[in-house]
C-alpha cells in the first residue's frame, strides 16, 4: 500500500488497520507533508520501503532518522510518482485538500485500486477522475463514511431503482445554536466536534456543514447521480452514516459505531470483511436515533451547494477553492466563523459557470476563484 496522507488522522487510522493484518497489508509509500515526527513514528511501526514529505523542510528533519533500507524523498512529484509505481497495489489517498488531487489521479491513471478519502478529488474533478477510472480500470473506493455506507447500500441492487441517496450530518458543535450567535464563534469551538477526531480543516468544515457540501457533489460522480437524488439530513448520533431509498419504497441503511477505521477497512478489503478494531454497535445501550431537517439559515452552505449542483462543474471547483481560503482565514482569525460561507458565495457570484474538462482548466479555475477569494478576505 501507498498511503497519502500518512501523518492525518485518516492515514494512521489505515496504519493501525495495516498493523491488524499484517498477513495482508505492507507498507510501500507513506507520503506526509510537515509532521516529521508522527512520520518517524509511522516509519518504525510500518517499515515501508518509501517515505515521502512534500514539504522539503520536513524531509531534510528526517535524514539520518530513519530505519535502515528505508529510503526518503522530498515533494509532489515524488508522491506522485510512488502512487503511480508498479509496487503499488492499493493507494489509501488521504491527503487534504485539492493538493492530493495529482497523485490519487496519477493512482487512478495507473488502474490502481484506490481508497478515496480526499473528497476534492471529485469535487473539483470528478468528470475527469471518474472518466480515467473507465478507461484504465481502476477500482475507486470510498472511504469517507458517508460514501462507503452509499457503496454498501448499492450492492447488489438495481442502479436505475435508486429513487434518493441521503447522507447524514451529524450537525456539528452547533446544530443547536442560536444562528444569531454564530458570528462570535471561536476556531476552537469550531474544531471541537462532538463525534469524529478529525484534522481542524475538516473540523471546521464540518461545522459549517461545508462538509455536507462537499460531500454532496463527491456522491453524484462517484455513483452517477444526478442532483435531485442527492440529499442529507441530520443525525447526531452519527451511527446510521447513509440510507439509500429505492422506488418500491425500501429504505437500505448502514449502521456502525462512529469510527473511521471501519470505512477504511471496507476500501482496503470489502470481502470477506476485515475486523476493524472498532467496538461493537449495541442499539439497546445507544438507545434512541434522532433526525432533523438541515436548517438552511444556520448552515447556509447547504443552500449553496444546491445551487452549484445545478450549475456546470466550474462551480463546484470555485466552491471548493474558495471554502478552502476562507476556512485558512477562519482558523488565522482573519475572518469570522460566518463569513466563511459569505466569502464562498461572493466567490460564486464572480465564476463563469462553463463545464471544465481539462486538469490544467481545472487548475486555472482553482487558481481563480482563490485569488478573488483573498479579494473578498482582505
Amino acid at each position: 500500500m501507498t498511503v497519502l496522507g500518512a501523518t492525518g488522522s485518516i492515514g494512521c487510522s489505515t496504519a493501525d488497520v495495516m498493523l491488524q493484518h499484517p498477513d495482508k497489508f505492507s507498507a510501500f509509500a507513506l507520503v506526509g507533508h510537515q509532521n516529521d515526527e508522527k512520520m518517524l513514528q509511522l516509519a518504525e511501526s510500518l517499515r515501508p520501503e518509501w517515505v515521502v514529505m512534500t514539504d522539503a523542510a520536513a524531509a531534510e528533519r528526517l535524514k539520518g532518522r530513519l530505519h535502515a533500507g528505508v529510503r526518503l524523498e522530498a515533494g509532489m512529484d515524488a508522491a506522485t510518482e510512488l502512487a503511480a509505481a508498479p509496487e503499488t497495489d492499493m493507494v489509501m489517498a488521504a491527503m487534504v485538500g485539492s493538493a492530493g488531487l495529482p497523485a490519487t489521479l496519477a493512482a487512478v491513471q495507473a488502474g490502481k485500486r484506490v481508497g478515496l478519502a480526499n473528497k476534492e478529488c471529485l469535487v473539483t474533478a470528478g468528470r475527469i477522475f471518474m472518466d480515467a477510472a473507465r478507461v484504465s480500470g481502476a477500482e475507486v473506493v470510498p472511504v469517507d463514511s458517508e460514501h462507503a455506507a452509499v457503496h454498501q447500500c448499492m450492492q447488489g441492487h438495481d442502479h436505475g431503482s435508486i429513487s434518493q441517496v441521503i447522507l447524514t450530518a451529524s450537525g456539528g458543535p452547533f446544530r443547536d445554536r442560536d444562528p444569531a450567535t454564530l458570528h462570535s464563534v471561536t476556531p476552537e469551538e469550531a474544531i471541537a466536534h462532538p463525534n469524529w477526531d478529525m484534522g481542524a480543516k475538516i473540523s471546521v468544515d464540518s461545522a459549517t456543514m461545508m462538509n455536507k457540501a462537499l460531500e454532496l457533489i463527491e456522491a453524484r460522480w462517484l455513483f452517477n447521480l444526478p442532483p435531485e437524488k442527492l440529499s442529507a439530513i441530520i443525525h447526531p448520533e452519527s451511527i446510521i452514516h447513509a440510507m439509500v431509498e429505492y422506488r418500491d419504497g425500501s429504505v437500505l441503511a448502514q449502521l456502525a459505531m462512529p469510527d473511521m477505521r471501519m470505512p477504511i477497512a471496507y476500501a482496503m478489503q470489502a470481502e470477506p470483511r476485515l475486523s476493524s478494531g472498532i467496538p461493537w454497535l449495541d442499539l439497546a445501550k445507544s438507545g434512541s436515533l434522532h433526525f432533523q431537517a438541515v436548517d438552511c439559515e444556520r448552515f447556509p452552505a447547504m443552500r449553496l451547494v444546491n445551487e452549484v449542483m445545478q450549475g456546470e462543474n466550474s462551480l463546484s471547483i470555485a466552491l471548493n477553492a474558495a471554502n478552502e481560503v476562507a476556512n485558512a482565514a477562519f482558523r488565522e482569525r482573519r475572518i469570522g466563523f460566518t463569513d466563511i460561507v459569505t466569502t464562498v458565495e461572493k466567490v460564486l457570484d464572480r465564476v463563469e459557470n462553463i463545464p471544465v474538462g481539462l486538469l490544467s482548466d481545472v487548475w486555472l479555475h482553482d487558481e481563480y476563484a482563490r485569488r478573488v477569494a483573498n479579494e473578498v478576505i482582505s
